[in-house]
């Protein structure tokens, strides 16, 4: 799997002592995500309950700054608000897809670690025919509760690939944040 499931990261304050509940809430959020994914949920219901995952404990406007990188400040307030609700509902059908093979594997975390201001949760999805996929979740502490910034899977970036991506269709279309808009609109069904 090429892609990846990914957010970048902010300010986490905790230390060491913040690493089992970081560890603990990859831990939750991660079997539920492995259970939502699993063959025996129907694609509606994978995709609504994947959603909520994703708009609960994700960093969406954080994420969504970055991946727009220095677009987000030539964006009207306009673009910025139909760019990040258009984004979510890209990542949920994108990943929700993509992540799809993996649904009822085995989800082990393996570790964390400090990373600056923020906190990386290292983790291992076990599929029964093939190797296993590291996956490193980066978290940082809002306000007393863990938000995903980025994911890593495999050992890329789901947050600088999106980046990477969108800048480039920004680029060929004369740095205009409509064309990306257009696109994201005729991938996620929405032609408003």
């Amino acid at each position: 799997m090429a892609g990846t499931v990914v957010l970048a990261l902010a300010a986490f304050g905790g230390g060491a002592s913040a690493a089992p509940d970081a560890r603990a809430f990859v831990d939750n959020l991660g079997g539920q995500a492995i259970r939502v994914l699993g063959p025996s949920v129907p694609a509606a219901e994978r995709l609504s309950q994947f959603r909520a995952l994703f708009r609960n404990d994700f960093d969406v406007p954080g994420i969504g700054q970055f991946v727009l990188g220095r677009y987000w400040r030539t964006a009207t307030p306009q673009e910025q608000q139909e760019f990040l609700g258009l984004f979510q509902e890209y990542i949920v059908e994108a990943y929700s897809a993509r992540l799809g093979n993996y649904g009822g594997e085995p989800f082990h975390v393996t570790g964390s670690r400090p990373n600056g201001s923020e906190i990386v949760v290292t983790s291992q999805i076990a599929p029964r025919n093939g190797a296993p996929i590291a996956v490193d979740w980066y978290l940082v502490d809002q306000g007393g509760t863990f938000k995903i910034t980025d994911v890593y899977v495999g050992g890329v970036s789901m947050k600088v690939t999106e980046r990477d991506e969108f800048g480039a269709v920004i680029q060929r279309n004369g740095g205009q944040v409509g064309s990306l808009l257009t696109q994201l609109r005729q991938k996620v069904g929405n032609r408003n």
